[in-house]
């Protein structure tokens, strides 16, 4: 009996003509190990939405969202996450513009590279000088907008075209379609969550809190939710994550996760998306109930 030899992983640009401006953009799909060679194997998908400081025009700054995340971890540090990934790039929308230093220092030498051998060493977390000590939680946010300004909801048009273009040219599991986000992605996540909760087997927002006033349709369609935070996040402050945890929990919705890496800071996503438990809880669920 001849042994078939697994496919290669591969990253693709596919490019689309976004519905914001009319502009050609491009996003990445990888497609994981073992899928050119198993053409009957439908596979879960993951759409991932990066952080604020990954922007860009969609062509040649696509690379930028490479710098973290599940793709990060599949791409970069080879690892074999059993997903067609969907990664847009998120338009820029003038914070070129607005003096932050995470943005305007950027350099496409930051951009981390895959080796034709091995992978390179992970960077080292961010420094905070916020100690490590429980902060009281924030529980009316009536006055606080429900999301930060020009997110994830801008493009929330061309993210519902590229799940359905991957979903016809791919072959895809339309029952283990999954969504995550680190910082402004998960505030995304959460936004596009509560817009299209019948499209997502599960959902996992990271260091980006989810505002009450999105959770009765997450709560009805009992979407299974893990939220991150860092303990020491001086961006996106742990005071802001409980309101809308509760919330889920008072309408009744008990599939709900919560951890707080309470010695991290901002980066908490590195811990997260370098877990095996995060990839294998994802996977646990499905939009049937059947696994």
């Amino acid at each position: 009996m001849i042994e078939k030899i697994a496919s290669k992983e591969q990253l693709i640009r596919i490019s689309y003509l976004s519905a914001v401006d009319n502009q050609s953009r491009d996003y990445f799909v990888y497609l994981p190990e073992g899928y050119q060679s198993q053409a009957d194997k439908k596979w879960p998908v993951m759409l991932f939405l990066h952080g604020n400081g990954e922007r860009g025009n969609g062509k040649d700054e696509l690379d930028y969202v490479l710098s973290h995340g599940p793709l990060y971890e599949a791409w970069i540090q080879k690892r074999k996450l059993p997903f067609i990934i969907i990664s847009p790039q998120l338009h820029m929308f003038d914070f070129d513009k607005k003096g932050l230093g995470y943005i305007d220092n950027r350099q496409k030498s930051d951009i981390p590279q895959r080796l034709a051998q091995g992978v390179p060493a992970r960077p080292n977390s961010f420094a905070t000088d916020n100690a490590i000590a429980r902060s009281t939680s924030v529980a009316n946010m009536d006055d606080m907008a429900p999301l930060l300004p020009l997110g994830w909801e801008q493009v929330e048009e061309d993210l519902l075209t590229m799940l359905a273009t991957v979903s016809t040219k791919y072959q895809v599991n339309s029952d283990k379609v999954y969504l995550s986000g680190l910082s402004y992605g998960g505030f995304g996540t959460w936004y596009m969550a509560s817009k299209h909760p019948e499209k997502f087997a599960a959902i996992a927002p990271v260091v980006g809190w989810g505002h009450p006033s999105l959770m009765p349709p997450i709560a009805k369609h009992k979407i299974p939710v893990w939220q991150f935070a860092g303990g020491r996040d001086g961006a996106v402050k742990i005071p802001y994550f409980y309101a809308g945890i509760n919330t889920l929990k008072q309408l009744g919705h008990n599939n709900v996760r919560f951890t707080v890496h309470e010695e991290m800071g901002h980066d908490a996503w590195t811990r997260v998306y370098a877990s095996d438990d995060f990839y294998q809880w994802l996977l646990s669920h499905s939009l049937s109930g059947i696994n």
